[in-house]
């Protein structure tokens, strides 16, 4: 089982969703870093469920509780381990269901790959409770970024049809986005309106048994031009092999992605230019990358997440002890949607993969310079 990602930074993560926690060990980090525990404590928040009808019924403190790595609040050089203990876990709400692979999760893989030794409770490691240990590894990594001038932020695109305003294409306007984003609560959405109206939605989803989907754009503004291979290590396999690790993420574009194959090329070229002594480009259509390296303008990228496969209306399915067919009805606690909860997930997935290119590109001391 492959549960390590990266080169010059690596991170490892750990656990399942029932058992006693789930975590991760960061490695690759320059001595001395600052570690901001109440910047680490705000992103978990972010992915926290909360009472109100859009998120599942199962509250975790999410405490980072950092066993190496760290001491007086900076990093020593050495592997960054970082746990958070799961406090609330029903898993007798599992046991009618046992047996029975739900539509939608990994149950009938799991099975099939690990011979049925694998945790089925809540689906075990391939739970979307592990990326609490994603989102706080990245956290340590989106707080080295910034302190190097790179902002990154996640806004719900699209939920259950319903769509918000697409990032700003001008750099400064973009910033200023982004900075009210990370300074956002638990729904970020760049117009107001669309948020209410997308919530109104996801409720309505959730009173009949069902769920929802829908995108996530993510922006990084400040990166550094230089950084990423033209192949096999480019920008956009790098985030994308991260952004595909998350679950319920089934498609990832880039720039206008999809959307220049409507285009000619006339129009999806972005002209270069001269601004203020530095090379831009006047519109940015392939989203800060070209060649698979970054160009300097912000990157954008786009993830595509499948409605919540746990859902309350009966599925049909196969019971995988007795090998017959049957019919399931979910119990336990579940997300009408996980667009809101992941926004920050997809940050936190999006500043691993950034410090690993920048530290491949400039070192680990550059980290702390």
């Amino acid at each position: 089982m492959k549960n390590t990602f990266g080169s010059a930074v690596t991170v490892t993560i750990f656990g399942e969703s029932h058992g006693p926690a789930v975590g991760a060990v960061l490695d690759g980090l320059a001595a001395g870093l600052p570690v901001d525990g109440e910047f680490i404590a705000r992103q978990m928040d972010k992915r926290r469920a909360k009472p109100g009808g859009l998120s599942t019924a199962r509250a975790e403190a999410d405490q980072v509780r950092f066993l190496s790595g760290v001491w007086n609040g900076r990093t020593t050089g050495t592997p960054l381990a970082l746990m958070i203990e799961n406090q609330n876990t029903r898993p007798g709400d599992y046991a009618a269901g046992a047996g029975l692979a739900r539509p939608g999760h990994a149950d009938w893989a799991a099975h099939v790959k690990y011979g049925g030794f694998e945790d089925w409770r809540g689906g075990g490691h391939f739970s979307g409770r592990v990326t609490a240990a994603l989102t706080a590894a990245g956290a340590v990594c989106r707080g080295v970024l910034a302190a190097k001038g790179v902002l990154a932020a996640t806004h719900i695109r699209e939920a259950a049809g319903v769509p918000d305003a697409p990032f700003a294409a001008q750099p400064g306007a973009l910033r200023a986005q982004l900075e009210a984003l990370a300074g956002q609560g638990g729904f970020p959405v760049l117009r107001e309106a669309a948020g209410e109206e997308m919530q109104a939605a996801i409720r309505a989803a959730g009173a009949e048994g069902d769920s929802v989907g829908g995108i996530l754009e993510t922006a990084a503004a400040g990166l550094p031009a230089g950084i990423g291979e033209p192949f096999f290590d480019s920008v956009e396999s790098t985030l994308a092999h991260l952004l595909f690790s998350v679950p319920a993420v089934k498609g990832v574009e880039f720039g206008a992605g999809f959307g220049f194959a409507g285009m000619r090329g006339s129009e999806a070229n972005d002209p270069l230019r001269l601004e203020d002594g530095r090379i831009t480009t006047a519109t940015n259509h392939n989203g800060g990358v070209n060649g698979g390296v970054a160009n300097g303008m912000p990157l954008v990228l786009r993830s595509c997440v499948k409605p919540t496969p746990s859902i309350y209306k009966p599925q049909r399915t196969v019971d995988l002890a007795s090998g017959a067919e049957g019919e399931l009805r979910i119990q336990g606690r579940h997300d009408p949607c996980i667009l809101h909860r992941a926004a920050v997930v997809q940050t936190a997935a999006v500043c691993i993969g950034l410090l690993d290119l920048c530290t491949q590109r400039f070192g680990t001391l550059w980290q702390a310079e």
